[in-house]
């Protein structure tokens, strides 16, 4: 008996060494994750009362009424064309209507800075259309009047033609999983469509619909590249503004908190809505909705208003920035663009490897502990994605900077010797800033795949002598491939996107896509921006491609 109780010692000691190593993984994941926000709150309240009283009295309001005007803008449109969108090509059958459900996807390619180079070159004065309107009139330039691009109504449109696509799969999602009773119960009670619309499938399909406003709203706030280019002064070009141009770091981090604290509080309220999106009907698989047959000019008008999206945030650009690319002196066979393609791809790809792993032991601490401990470092590693990237920049190089100042200062004096900035400016601790920013898409994915592991396999893996780490490496992950390379491709083409932390955290002399298409659109070179544009937006097509051929799956 005793030989019995001790070799199940033996045994239970790897296990709990596997576990106590994931947990250590976990945890420190869940504490960079967290290190930004405390950082910021840190910096914010050693600045003093004199820079906020002066950001009060000087652009704090402009910046709020900015965001916030954006905000209401950029949510209101996402939901009209997004559940536009998704109702129409669910709940009615017109031309062209299976191929319209999948382009609707297509725009979540594309930077929302990409289509402001765009449009630009295309609608602003001396653009093709303005152009050609003089030309055709013979007007001049005091003689008419044209809607401004370059205004916050002009990257409002440019932030809905890109992020619709949240709210419009969210929505359809929830269209097709209702059931027909309740609709047609509306219809026999006298309602037409369109109150049967309002009153029955829009109530109970608003918590999805939330989530997916909420999440455009979130990457609204985060926008750096389209404000900042269009001149619209927000939270987001504010805290890069202090940061390089004033050189005001107290004032970068209290503006940094103000939005943080503006993005923690969408968090709060979309993970609210999301916890409470309950609902049960017993007749649910009785009878789906039936679509309806449009003819005439109702088909026509339902045709239009769904390929409109689709032309203005997918095709037009493509067309436009082709034949911009085709036009400008910039060489993409070049030894500085294939620089820039290495640089993205590097960090991409190191990023995309690091955020899922992060994820992996995050979710798989989550499965096998189940505590108060590992939900709260699963919650606390949500939270990046609420962070704009320019806040997570702010938050991490202010402690690290702190450190690498100290730790300098300490060998100069001990051992007369300069170790310089170790971490601030380095690869590791950009790829951070975006394991930060992007771990809660990782882990979602993630999540996703690991719901399909039923717990009886890790009871009977655990049974025949595996440990923890056996049971992830032997068990999950062959059976989480497909969801993993799902998470891979979302992050690595996230990264790919991302401005202001690689803006605010690159390495001295180390540009990617995204840098050199915003400093070409700066410097007003728009041909050229469009030259690595067009390969982020290649880039992007890589995982939208797989969403689209979810959605052909119904």
């Amino acid at each position: 008996m005793s030989h019995v109780s001790t070799t199940s010692a033996v045994s239970r000691k790897p296990a709990r060494d596997g576990l106590r190593a994931l947990s250590g993984i976990a945890l420190g994941v869940a504490a960079v994750c967290g290190l930004p926000m405390l950082a910021v709150l840190v910096a914010a309240l050693s600045g003093g009362t004199d820079t906020i009283s002066h950001l009060l009295g000087t652009v704090l309001p402009g910046y709020a009424g900015a965001t916030l005007a954006l905000v209401l803008l950029v949510g209101s449109g996402t939901f009209a064309v997004g559940v536009g969108a998704a109702w129409l090509v669910t709940m009615t059958r017109f031309p062209m209507v299976r191929l319209l459900e999948i382009a609707l996807v297509l725009p979540l390619a594309f930077p929302a800075y990409v289509l402001a180079y765009a449009y630009t070159h295309i609608l602003d004065h001396p653009g093709i259309v303005q152009t050609l309107l003089r030309d055709a009139t013979g007007w001049g330039p005091r003689d008419y009047w044209f809607p401004e691009i370059r205004s916050l109504g002009g990257a409002a449109v440019m932030l809905i033609l890109v992020l619709y696509p949240y709210v419009y799969l969210l929505a359809r999602a929830a269209f097709l999983q209702q059931s027909g009773t309740t609709f047609l119960a509306a219809r026999a009670l006298g309602s037409s469509p369109l109150a049967a619309f309002f009153r029955v499938s829009l109530p109970l399909a608003r918590p999805a619909i939330a989530g997916g406003v909420l999440l455009a709203v979130m990457e609204t706030i985060a926008d750096f590249g389209t404000v900042a280019y269009f001149g619209v002064q927000t939270f987001a070009t504010g805290i890069y503004t202090s940061w390089f141009s004033l050189y005001d770091r107290a004032g970068a981090a209290q503006l940094a908190l103000c939005l943080l604290s503006f993005a923690l509080l969408l968090a709060m309220l979309e993970r609210y809505q999301r916890g409470s999106a309950k609902y049960h009907d017993p007749a649910r698989q009785s009878k789906s909705v039936m679509a309806a047959e449009l003819r005439g000019w109702r088909a026509v008008g339902a045709f239009a208003l769904c390929a409109i999206p689709v032309m203005l945030g997918a095709v037009l650009p493509i067309v436009v920035l082709f034949s911009m690319g085709l036009g400008s002196e910039q060489n993409l066979l070049s030894a500085r663009y294939l620089g820039f393609i290495k640089n993205s791809a590097t960090l991409a790809g190191v990023a995309a490897v690091v955020t899922v792993l992060a994820a992996v032991s995050v979710g798989f601490f989550r499965r096998l502990d189940g505590g108060r401990m590992a939900r709260s470092a699963a919650y606390v590693a949500r939270l990046g994605y609420a962070v704009p990237g320019g806040v997570i920049a702010v938050g991490l190089i202010v402690p690290f900077a702190a450190f690498d100042n100290a730790l300098d200062a300490w060998m100069r004096e001990t051992f007369d010797y300069s170790t310089g900035l170790l971490i601030t400016g380095s690869i590791w601790l950009l790829v951070a800033a975006y394991m930060v920013r992007f771990l809660a898409a990782a882990l979602g994915a993630y999540e996703g795949g690991q719901a399909m592991v039923h717990v009886n396999m890790d009871a009977a893996a655990r049974s025949l002598g595996q440990t923890p780490i056996g049971t992830l490496r032997r068990v999950h992950l062959p059976i989480l491939a497909p969801s993993l390379l799902t998470a891979l491709l979302i992050v690595f083409v996230d990264v790919m996107k991302e401005l202001p932390a690689t803006l605010i955290m690159r390495p001295f002399n180390f540009d990617t896509l995204a840098v050199q298409a915003y400093r070409l659109a700066s410097d007003e070179r728009l041909e050229g921006a469009a030259v690595p544009s067009l390969v982020i937006v290649a880039m992007g097509l890589l995982p939208v491609i797989l969403i689209c051929r979810q959605v052909g799956r119904r």
